[in-house]
Order: structure tokens, then C-alpha cells, then sequence
């Protein structure tokens, strides 16, 4: 503080002696007396009044020695009875009779008449009290840490203390007059709230009287130029008695080190807020240059361990010549292999392309930092290792090319804690990589990447999972191929989310597709399905697992099995019949060709492992065109709008069959889900149907009688010929003769022949028999037995299916490859 505001501290009593620089013993204030030459007094002032209490007519005419003592106060080293002269203090009667102590100053007077000489008083704690104010003002001029200065009216600089004086680094003369904004050029105030520049500040204390405090202004000292400095200023208004503006005082404090430390806190604050905030590597490393750049560092440079791009933990310290890949930062002086790094994804270097091998030169800090393991600083670059635990990840490399291009010790203790903190980030972002990775294998794994075309259906379909960490979900979807060339459409729905329900999803998933390819009807598919789902929780329930929190390590998840729902259908192509069935889940939607929406009245049957109750199935006709929709309840039920609203949604997007699907998918998720964003797994599987007509299928019925074998062989070989499939006539006589002669042999009734002409060959041999041939290995005795083994020897696949009628024997044939060794189409 300055002098003016050290003198408010004492007392309001005393604010207006504090601001009279007279002192005690002016004699315009203090007890004046005149004297003769007997010591007589002749003169009596107000003053003198005020202090002893006597009135002028009570002492003049008496000696002074009837009220003041003729020598000074005994004091050590001192005597007694001096004569009345100089300055002493004094023992003094007061009018009430008590003592007071008082300091005394008199002056002799020369040849003056009657008077000798003049005595002036006062009370010696006063006067103590103003030596003391005094001593104040002398240190704050010559001794105080703090920075005081005065300006004028004109805000030109009238006066400065010792510790001003200093920063300037001039004598005083040679700045005296100057403006603050010249004695600090290029300086600025960087309090919030402010004007930049002292003069304007200053300007606005003399006109408002309102005092600034702690007000901090960065620049240059004058006598320390090339170093930023920062002050902690106040100003306020000087005035005299009167109230007349004198000017503006100034205080000011260097406070560059506590600022500069409020600095480092913060970049730290900044780093913790900042960095992180992503589970990517490559963005973690630029939100390092993001907090560092360019207060701390001109340049940032992050290279890494390519294990670590790749979710991998490193398997050993990077030695001193191990390659390392720049995800952020110029390559300057390094030698670079020109090789993008594209593995575990696409990255960017802050905006120079993708990540590069970059191998250090020796001799450089990296290579130095890499061998030794530790910090190195070199000249303007600090090269810190990226490090959790014993594992180094990588190295960071600051660089300074401005002033200070030097980094202290305490911007590498800050530069070794930032990067610390660096380090646990991106070595979070690599687990997240690792562990994501595994999870969107597993759901590669676990649902059909791409669904290859099929001459019955055209399919488009979307996969949303709630989880956005991991990427995967419960909902499942799939399209089977069926004999008959016939196809399966599932789509199912698992409890909860994240990875167990996609395992439990992966499980329900493949046992689908293993019971479809048994050609079950989907009311018999659930049924088996819902028997195998039940079955494990049962089993399960037996196990005695310790009372614990599901979620502790060691203790099962609960069966999130049980609960899943399904859907199931199957689309025949040759009869444009469509039979389905559900366990628990929503209807399909069917849009005919003409663009009419509607739900089929399908039983809904109970979740699956709940058991209890049948699966009931419902075969409807569907024209080729018919719009088919199969989708779990995420996609229609969310916060903004109940399952109703969104049923309607989907009927009103889709009612345009005719256009394109993939349009029709985009539509609807973004309808349904703005934003693609569920809080629900999310499937839909749209399929338009098709119909394969007469040119493609032939059926013939046959009497279950030995002629008919030579018959059948001969309306097989015809329509191959029809068909431009002669190449397959040996075969395919070989196929029918055996598939007729033992349905004639073994069953009754009629039989139906049929071929159909797909993507391969189909021929089907239908009996009212429900007794399936089994291939088998006939021996050097046998007489028979050996047909089926000569036909799976000449087809791709051979296989039954049963019916309410009976059962079919079916079987594929490959179609004969052109010249250029593709094949055909049928």
C-alpha cells in the first residue's frame, strides 16, 4: 500500500493529523509560549490553552517554572536542572493538577526586546506517533518491496519511490513527466473488465474517485527488456484538505512468479478438462497440442508405439532405435518411410494426413529419451516419455521457438505432469480400442455382414445397437436359404444390452439357422427353440452360486436367454406362400404392391424360454411386389412417442413400395430414430417379394408305379433340353431314377416330380411317406443301397423335408461352367 493509504490506518480521531504534515511542533498547532528574559511568560496561544488547560490570564506575568519543569524528564544517561534551551521532554502541570509529559522546543531570539526567546510544546505521545508516520513515508520511499509513483492531473509522473525507481533502471530525471503507457510500451492490462492501456485506467480513477485494485498488467521492465513481467497494480485519487485533486497514486507488486505459477495450475485445470475426452488415441494426442499450444510450447509433436494405434499393449520398452508412428506434429528433422499406418482405423496428424513411421536420427533428444527412458531438454526442445507404468507408450516433444526458448525447472516438472496425465489417457483410449475391437468382431461375427441375393427375396437392412461403446447389441436378424429355393427371415430380440446379450444373441442366432435347415415349420422352430432356451435356466437354477452382487467378479450373469423374443418366416417363391410365426415379438408389417400397410393377424405366441403355451403359425399369400417388414421393437417405441405412433410411422414410410429398399431403410431410421440415436437395439429387415414362374418351374404328378421311373426320367431330360441344360442330363436321369424308384418302392400314393431352375438346379421328388432314406456304405455283398451314395456323389446338396402330407427328397446340382469359367444363371 502507499503512504496515504498506511496513513488511514490509524484511528478516525486522528485522520485529520494524519493528513497535516506539519507536525506536532508547528507553531501554527502546537503550545506556543513567549518568554522574557527571567523566563517570564508574556504570550499565551490558543494552543498552550488546549494543552495545559490555563487561560491566558491564569500565567502570563508568572515564570514558566510554575508550570513546565525547569529541566528535562530524568531519563538514563541523563541529568537534572538543565538550562531551558533546545528540544527536551519535559514534565508538565496541567490546570486539573495532573502531570503530563510534553516535548518542548525553544528558540532563542536575538536582540528582540522584551521577548528572548519562543517555547513550543506538545504532547510527546502525539509527537512520537507523528516521528513514527514519518519513518513510515521514509521507508516506503526508500526501502518498501512495493512500487509507488504519483502522477498529475495530466497523468505525467511527479514522484517514485526507490523500488519504482529500480524498474526503471534510469534516473529519475531523465523519466520524470513521462506517461506510464511510455514508461511501459507495449504493455497491457489483462484483468477482464478493464481498458488495455494505465492511461485509460488512470484516467477513469481521476474522474470517477473510484479506486481500482489488484488490477494486472502484463509487460516488459524497462530494466530487465526481452522478459515478460506482471504486476499487481491499484490506483486511486489524491486530494488535498480541501477537497482539490491533486492526481493518481500508483502501486504497484511484481507478481510474475505467483503468475506464472496461477498459469501452470491452470494448464494443468485445462489439461484435466481437456484431455481425454475422447476414448481415440489419435484425438487424445491432439487435445495434448490443443492445451500446450501455443502458451506453453510454439509446437507439440506426439509420436507412439504402433501397438498402441492398434489397441496392443507394447510387449517391451521402446529401445533406442525403435520406429515410432507421428499421430500429431510436423516431421521436421526426422526421416519418415513415407508408409502410411492404417491399421485399427482411419487417423489424421493435425490436419497433415495419416500417421507415418517416423525413425529419429541418433543423436537427436528423442533418441536419447528412448534409450535412456527419461526427460531430456535440449536447447528449445523438451522431449518427454509417454509412460504407464513400465510400459512406454511413446514420446511427446515440446518445442519453443520464441521467448523463452528455454524451459525451466519448473515448466519440465509441468511438462512431465501433463504428459503423465497424457499417458493415462491414451493408454485408456488403447484398452477402449482393444476391447472395441473385440466387441465389433464379435458382432461381425455374430450377425451377417452382407446378405447374398436370392431369386426369391430382394433384402435391405440397418443394425442400430443402444450401446455406442462397444457397438453391439441383442436384436438379430437373418435370411436363411431353404431348399425348394425357398428362404427363412428371422428377426429376434435378446433382454438388455452390450456383450452378453450379444452373446446370448449369437447363441439364439445359430440355432435358428441350424433348426431352419431341417426345414422345420416356424411354429415347430419355436417350440424347439423355446424348449432349448428354457432348458439352460433350469439348469442353471440348479447351480449353487454364492449370494453376491451379479456384476462381482466371479459370479455368473443372470440368463438374459430367457425373455428373448423371435420372429420367423418362410417365403416359398414357387407358391408365393408365406407362413410365419412369433414368440413374444411384434408382426411383421406387409405392404402389397398397390402401397396398402397392415399388420397380419399372427397369434402371438409367449416369449421364448417361458414356456407353457404353443406357437401358432399363419400362411398367408403375398404377390410378387409385397413389401414384407421385419423389425424389433426399438426402431418403432422410444421417449418421444409411444409403440402405437411409431407403427403408424413405419406404415406411412412404407407404403411406397416401389421405391428403392435401401431408400425406404434410411427413411425409416430416420423417421423413427432422428438423430440415430436408440435407447433400444434397433433391427429392421425389409424384403420384397419375388415369384419364380412357369419358365423357371416344372411339377409333373406320377402314379406311384415302376413305369413311372422310366417316365419321369424322360420329362426330366426334355425339360433340361428346354432349358438349355443338356450338360446335366446324365446326372440329373441318374438323380430322378433313384429318387422315384424309392418313393415307388417304399411309399404310397402319389408322386410329385418337379425341378425348378434357380441358382442351381433343383429337383424335388414328393410321397405321402414320412420315412427318410439314410445314406449309407454298402458292402461287396449287399445287392442294393448303393443309389443314394451315387447321388450325393453327383449333387452340391441332397436332403428331406417334411410335410402334413408327407415328405420330399430334394436335391442341387451346380449349373456346367461357360468358356470363361462362370456359371450361368438358371
Amino acid at each position: 500500500m502507499s503512504a496515504w493509504c498506511a496513513a488511514g490506518a490509524w484511528s478516525t480521531q486522528n485522520a485529520a493529523e494524519s493528513a497535516d504534515f506539519r507536525g506536532p511542533l508547528d507553531i501554527a498547532v502546537a503550545a506556543t509560549v513567549l518568554l522574557d528574559a527571567q523566563d517570564t511568560v508574556i504570550g499565551w496561544s490558543p494552543g498552550a490553552e488546549n494543552l495545559l488547560g490555563y487561560p491566558p490570564a491564569e500565567v502570563v506575568g508568572r515564570p514558566v517554572g510554575a508550570f513546565l519543569s525547569g529541566g528535562p524528564m530524568p531519563v538514563a544517561g541523563s541529568g537534572h536542572g538543565l538550562p531551558l534551551s533546545g528540544s527536551d521532554v519535559r514534565l508538565a502541570r496541567h490546570r486539573d493538577g495532573r502531570s503530563l509529559s510534553v516535548a518542548t522546543a525553544v528558540c532563542e531570539l536575538s536582540e528582540a526586546g522584551r521577548v528572548a526567546r519562543v517555547l513550543v510544546a506538545a504532547e510527546l505521545e502525539g509527537l512520537r506517533q507523528w516521528e513514527s508516520r514519518l519513518a513510515m513515508l521514509q521507508g516506503l520511499a526508500t526501502q518498501s518491496p512495493l512500487g509507488l509513483a504519483i502522477y498529475d492531473t495530466d497523468l505525467r509522473l511527479t514522484w517514485d519511490n526507490s523500488a519504482s525507481g529500480h524498474e526503471i533502471g534510469r534516473p529519475f530525471a531523465q523519466y520524470r513527466g513521462m506517461r506510464a503507457d511510455e514508461l511501459y510500451p507495449g504493455g497491457k492490462v489483462i484483468t477482464e473488465g478493464y481498458p488495455e492501456s494505465l492511461d485509460a485506467v488512470m484516467r477513469n480513477v481521476l474522474e470517477t474517485g473510484e479506486p481500482v485494485l489488484d488490477l494486472h498488467f502484463l509487460a516488459q521492465m524497462p530494466s530487465d527488456p526481452g522478459a515478460d513481467h506482471v504486476w499487481s497494480c491499484s490506483y486511486y485519487r489524491l486530494q488535498d484538505a480541501e477537497g482539490h485533486v491533486l492526481g493518481v497514486c500508483e502501486d504497484a507488486f511484481d507478481i510474475t512468479d505467483r503468475y506464472v505459477a496461477q498459469k501452470r495450475l491452470a494448464l494443468l485445470v485445462d489439461a484435466g478438462r481437456m484431455i481425454g475426452t475422447s476414448l481415440d488415441v489419435t484425438a487424445t494426442a491432439r487435445e495434448i497440442a490443443d492445451v500446450v499450444v501455443p502458451d506453453f510450447a510454439s509446437s507439440v509433436a506426439v509420436d507412439v508405439v504402433q501397438a498402441v494405434l492398434e489397441g496392443e499393449e507394447p510387449r517391451a520398452a521402446a529401445g533406442a532405435g525403435a520406429a515410432l508412428v507421428r499421430v500429431v506434429g510436423p516431421a521436421d528433422g526426422e526421416v519418415t518411410t513415407g508408409r502410411e499406418v492404417t491399421a485399427g482405423g482411419e487417423f489424421t496428424a493435425g490436419g497433415e494426413g495419416p500417421p507415418r513411421l517416423v525413425h529419429h536420427p541418433p543423436g537427436s533428444p528423442q533418441r536419447r529419451s528412448l534409450a535412456s527412458g527419461g526427460l531430456v531438454v535440449d536447447d528449445n526442445v523438451l522431449v518427454v516419455p509417454l509412460r504407464t507404468g513400465a510400459v512406454q507408450l511413446g514420446l511427446v516433444t515440446y518445442t519453443r521457438d520464441l521467448r523463452p526458448s528455454f524451459f525451466d525447472n519448473g515448466e519440465v516438472a509441468l511438462a512431465d505432469e501433463l504428459t503423465t496425465r497424457a499417458a493415462v489417457c491414451i493408454d485408456n483410449a488403447r484398452r477402449y480400442t482393444r476391447e472395441r475391437a473385440a466387441a465389433l468382431t464379435l458382432q461381425r461375427q455374430l450377425l451377417p455382414q452382407h446378405l447374398p441375393r436370392r431369386s426369391a427375396v430382394e433384402v435391405a437392412h440397418r443394425y442400430l445397437p443402444a450401446d455406442g461403446v462397444t457397438g453391439v447389441g441383442g436384436d438379430w436378424f437373418d435370411v436363411i436359404p431353404l431348399s425348394g429355393a425357398r428362404v427363412g427371415l428371422v428377426v429376434g430380440d435378446v433382454v438388455g444390452h452390450g456383450l452378453a446379450a450379444a452373446a446370448t444373441m449369437g447363441r439364439l442366432r445359430t440355432t435358428v439357422e441350424a433348426l431352419a435347415k431341417l426345414d422345420m415349420p416356424p411354429d415347430e422352430l419355436l417350440t424347439q427353440l423355446d424348449d432349448l432356451v428354457g432348458r439352460p435356466a433350469e439348469t442353471e437354477g440348479q447351480q449353487d452360486f454364492p449370494s453376491a452382487d451379479a456384476d462381482a467378479p466371479g459370479v455368473p450373469h443372470p440368463d438374459v436367454t430367457t425373455g428373448a423374443s423371435c420372429l420367423y418366416a418362410v417365403y416359398d417363391p414357387v407358391t408365393r406362400r408365406c407362413t410365419m410365426a412369433r414368440a413374444g415379438h411384434l408382426p411383421p408389417l406387409v405392404v402389397t404392391p398397390d402401397g396398402t400397410p397392415s399388420f397380419p393377424d399372427l397369434p402371438a405366441g409367449p416369449p421364448l424360454g417361458l414356456g407353457g403355451l404353443p406357437f401358432e403359425s399363419l400362411e398367408v399369400e403375398l404377390p410378387a411386389g409385397t413389401l414384407l417388414a421385419l423389425f424389433t421393437d426399438g426402431l418403432v417405441e422410444s421417449r418421444d412417442h409411444d409403440i402405437d405412433q411409431g407403427l403408424d410411422i413405419l406404415k406411412r414410410v412404407l407404403s411406397h413400395p416401389e421405391r428403392p429398399l435401401e431408400e425406404l431403410c434410411e427413411r425409416a431410421v430416420a423417421e423413427l430414430l432422428p438423430g440415430g440415436t436408440t435407447a433400444d437395439d434397433t433391427a429392421l429387415l425389409l424384403i420384397r417379394t419375388r415369384e419364380l414362374d412357369a419358365d423357371h418351374v416344372a411339377a409333373w404328378e406320377l402314379p406311384a408305379e415302376t413305369v413311372a421311373v422310366g417316365h419321369a426320367r424322360e420329362l426330366a431330360t426334355e425339360q433340361l433340353g428346354e432349358w438349355g441344360l443338356d450338360e446335366l442330363g446324365f446326372s440329373t436321369e441318374l438323380v430322378v431314377s433313384e429318387l422315384v424308384t424309392n418313393a415307388v418302392r417304399y411309399a404310397e400314393g402319389p408322386l410329385q416330380l418337379r425341378l425348378i431352375r434357380d441358382r442351381t438346379l433343383l429337383c424335388e421328388v414328393a410321397d405321402t411317406g414320412h420315412t427318410s432314406p439314410h445314406l449309407r456304405h454298402s458292402t461287396a455283398e449287399d445287392e442294393g443301397g448303393r443309389g443314394l451314395f451315387i447321388v450325393s456323389q453327383l449333387v452340391q446338396r441332397w436332403g428331406t423335408r417334411y410335410s402334413h402330407t408327407g415328405k420330399t427328397i430334394w436335391t442341387e446340382q451346380a449349373f456346367p461352367t461357360n468358356g470363361d469359367g462362370e456359371r450361368p444363371l438358371g
